[in-house]
Parts: structure tokens; sequence; C-alpha cells
């Protein structure tokens, strides 16, 4: 009999400037190195997903930042575990973007955004974002 693995929920930042969506690049050793996905992390026991956000955005980016509705959710099974990754509308509130786990940062028009190397859970994300008015 075969154990059933739980899937793990996510979040994902989406930060608009100009018209422009905040994409990172993970960086070398880390899971998913030279993917770029909306920055974000694992819900930790006892977060909501805006206090999830709120806490990964500061130890990964060095940002401030409020939490808004959820803009788009996806599933994916990497061979690691499965993801529920849920991306929600985000403002950065103060701060400079200072990479720890990442090793690049753009602002992306949307409909650029599938034109970079995106970890796979974050592609349908940017399909939805590319036909909205952000």
């Amino acid at each position: 009999m075969s154990k059933l693995k739980s899937i793990k929920t996510v979040t994902a930042a989406i930060i608009v400037k100009d018209g422009c969506v905040l994409a990172t690049r993970r960086a070398r050793g880390q899971s998913l190195a030279g993917f770029w996905e909306f920055p974000g992390g694992k819900v930790e026991p006892g977060e909501t997903l805006a206090q999830c956000l709120v806490r990964e955005l500061k130890e990964e980016l060095g940002l401030d930042t409020s939490v808004g509705e959820i803009v788009a959710e996806s599933e994916y099974h990497y061979d690691h575990g499965a993801i529920r990754l849920v991306a929600l509308r985000t403002k950065i509130l103060d701060g400079t973007i200072c990479l720890t786990v990442h090793d690049e940062a753009k602002w992306v028009p949307p409909y650029r955004l599938e034109e970079l190397a995106l970890a796979p859970a974050d592609i349908p994300i940017a399909r939805v974002l590319r036909e909205l008015k952000l």
C-alpha cells in the first residue's frame, strides 16, 4: 500500500510596479535553482497565508509588505512532493530588495513572464496574470 504524500501550501507574492510583476530566480544550491518564481514560501503550522507571505518576504527579500486578496492558485507534483501554490496580491510598504535565496530579481511585464524559465507551479499563475489588468 503506497503512502499518500500531503500537499504543502506555499504562498507567492504578486507585487506590481509600473505594470510589471516582481520575479525572482532561485540561487545555486537552493531547491529549484535557476528557476524563476514569484517570491514566497511554505506556510508554517498555525500561520495564515498572509502571515506566511509577510514573514517569507521579510526573510528572503528584506521587505515589509501587506498582503491582499488571492489572485490565482495552482497545484503541482514535484519529485520532492506536491504543492498548492497560492498567489496573493502584495504591496511593498518599506525596504529595498536584498536577495538571500535568490540570485536575481527583475520587474517583468505580465505578457513576458512565460518567457522566463519559470518553476512549473508558477507557470499557471503567470498565465492568469497575463489575462488580468494589473
